[in-house]
C-alpha cells in the first residue's frame, strides 16, 4: 500500500469539487493534472436559467485554462476518461495516452437517472450540461413557433404543455421559470396565442416537493408555484414516457415536451475502480473520502457516498463538493497518512431554491425564509459564487433587466437547423 502522496496529482472533473481541490493545492510544488471532457467550469445551479432563455451559456461558464492561467502547477487536459487502472496507477483516456498518477481525486459528477428506462431520455431530456440546457431551450422556443402554426388544433395545446418530472430543486426551479417566461415573456410575442395556452405540470412521486426542505417550506413552495399557474401533481409515479406525453399513475398527460429532473446516477467510470457502489453508482468511501485500502485515491462530490454525522448520505450539493475538495487537498498538501486523518465533516451552510421572481425558499440552520427575503438571499449567494467579476456583473444586470421588463435576452434558436432533418 502506497504510504505517501507522489507526483503527479491527477484530478478528474472540473466541477465544483475538482475546481476547489485544484485551487487549494496552489502552493504545492508537484504537478497537478486536471482532466475534463469539456474546457470549462459550469455553474450548474443556474443551468436551468440557460434552459429557460433567461441567461446565455457564457454567463454561467468559464474556461478552465483561464481560471488556472496564474496557477503554474496545474496542467489542463481536455479528454474523456475511459477508466482507472488502479494496479498500474494510471488513467485510461479516449483519445490520448494513459496518464500516470501518484494521488488521484475523482470528481466526475453525475448524470440524470431514468431508473432503468434509458430509452425515455430521447423524449424526456435531463439537465446536467450546457448541451442539455441548450436543447431544452431550443425545444421550448420552437414549441411557441410550432404552436402558432398549429393554432386552434389539439397539437398546438400539446406543444405548449410542458411536463417536468421530479419535484426536487431542479424541477421546482424549472417549473417556476417556465411558467414565468412562457406566460409573461413568450406569449406577448405571439399575439395569436392565448395567455392560458401555456400549461406547466410538475410531477412528483412523493408526498411533497422539495423533500430535503422542512414541510412548511415545501408547502410554501407549492403555493408559490400554483400562484404562477403551475399544476403540481403529487404521489404520481411515472410509468411511461413517449413522444406523445407521459403516463403518471393512471393518467396519461399529453405533452410534446417532457423534461426529466427525477434522479441522478454517478459517472460510469467509477465501475472500473472495482470497489462497492451504492444504488446510484456512487463509491462507498471511507471517513477521509478515500478508497478503503487505497489511501491516496479519493472520490468527492456527486461520485461519493459519504455519510454525515447522522449516518445519512451527504446530498449532491455544490457546497458539499467544494468542502470535500478543500479537505482532500489539505491531506495531499500536508502528506497526512491514513491513520492520522481526521474524518471529513460537512458544515451545512443552508439550502435554497427559487420558484420565480421574488419567490424562493431557504433554510439556514433553524431559520426558515420564504418570499422576497429568501429570493434576495438566493440571488446574493449565486452571484457571490459565480466565477469571475465579469460574470457577476453581467448576470446581475441580466436579472435586473428581466425583473423590470420580463424580456430575457437569450431567446435564440439554433437547434432546429443543426439537429433536426427538415424536408
Amino acid at each position: 500500500m502506497q504510504q505517501h502522496c507522489r507526483d503527479p496529482v491527477v484530478i478528474v472533473g472540473g466541477g465544483f469539487g475538482g475546481l476547489a481541490a485544484a485551487r487549494a493545492l496552489h502552493r504545492m510544488q508537484g504537478d497537478i493534472v486536471l482532466i475534463d471532457r469539456v474546457n470549462h467550469h459550469l455553474f450548474q445551479p443556474l443551468l436551468y436559467q440557460v434552459a429557460t432563455a433567461a441567461l446565455s451559456p457564457a454567463d454561467i461558464a468559464w474556461p478552465l485554462r483561464t481560471l488556472f492561467r496564474s496557477q503554474r502547477n496545474v496542467r489542463i487536459m481536455l479528454d474523456e476518461v475511459r477508466g482507472i487502472d488502479r494496479a498500474g496507477r494510471r488513467i485510461d483516456l479516449r483519445n490520448g495516452d494513459p496518464v500516470p498518477y501518484g494521488c488521484l481525486i475523482l470528481a466526475p459528477g453525475a448524470r440524470h437517472s431514468y431508473f432503468g428506462h434509458d430509452k425515455w431520455e430521447e423524449d424526456a431530456p435531463g439537465l446536467k450540461t450546457l448541451p442539455d440546457a441548450l436543447e431544452i431551450r431550443d425545444r421550448m422556443l420552437m414549441a411557441f413557433e410550432k404552436a402558432q402554426r398549429l393554432n386552434g388544433t389539439p397539437d398546438a395545446r400539446d406543444e405548449l404543455t410542458f411536463v417536468i418530472v421530479g419535484g426536487g430543486p431542479t424541477g421546482v426551479e424549472l417549473a417556476g421559470a417556465l411558467a414565468e417566461i412562457g406566460r409573461k415573456a413568450m406569449t406577448p410575442d405571439f399575439p395569436v396565442l392565448q395567455d392560458a395556452a401555456c400549461r406547466i405540470l410538475l410531477i412528483e412521486g412523493g408526498s411533497r416537493i422539495l423533500e430535503s426542505f422542512p414541510p412548511a417550506l415545501s408547502r410554501r413552495a407549492q403555493a408559490s408555484l400554483e400562484s404562477l399557474g403551475v399544476t403540481v401533481l403529487l404521489n404520481r409515479r411515472v410509468q411511461e414516457v413517449n413522444s406523445k406525453g407521459v403516463l403518471a399513475g393512471s393518467e396519461f398527460i399529453r405533452s410534446a415536451h417532457v423534461i426529466w429532473a427525477a434522479g441522478n446516477v454517478a459517472s460510469p467510470i467509477l465501475t472500473s475502480l472495482g470497489v462497492p457502489l451504492d444504488s446510484s453508482g456512487r463509491v462507498m468511501v471511507g471517513p477521509d473520502l478515500s478508497l478503503r485500502g487505497d489511501p491516496w485515491v479519493f472520490v468527492i462530490g456527486d461520485a461519493a457516498h459519504c455519510l454525515s454525522s447522522e449516518d445519512k448520505p451527504l446530498p449532491g450539493l455544490a457546497a458539499v463538493a467544494m468542502q470535500e475538495g478543500r479537505y482532500v487537498a489539505e491531506i495531499i498538501a500536508r502528506g497526512i497518512p491514513a491513520e492520522r486523518r481526521i474524518p471529513f465533516v460537512y458544515r451545512d451552510r443552508g439550502i435554497l431554491a427559487t420558484i420565480g421572481r421574488a419567490k424562493a425558499v431557504a433554510q439556514f440552520g433553524t431559520v426558515s425564509l420564504s418570499g422576497m427575503v429568501a429570493w434576495l438571499a438566493w440571488c446574493f449567494v449565486h452571484i457571490f459564487f459565480l466565477i469571475g467579476f465579469r460574470n457577476r456583473v453581467r448576470v446581475m444586470f441580466e436579472w435586473i433587466w428581466y425583473y423590470v421588463t420580463f424580456k430575457p435576452g437569450a431567446r435564440l434558436i439554433y437547434w432546429k437547423e443543426r439537429r433536426t432533418k427538415e424536408p
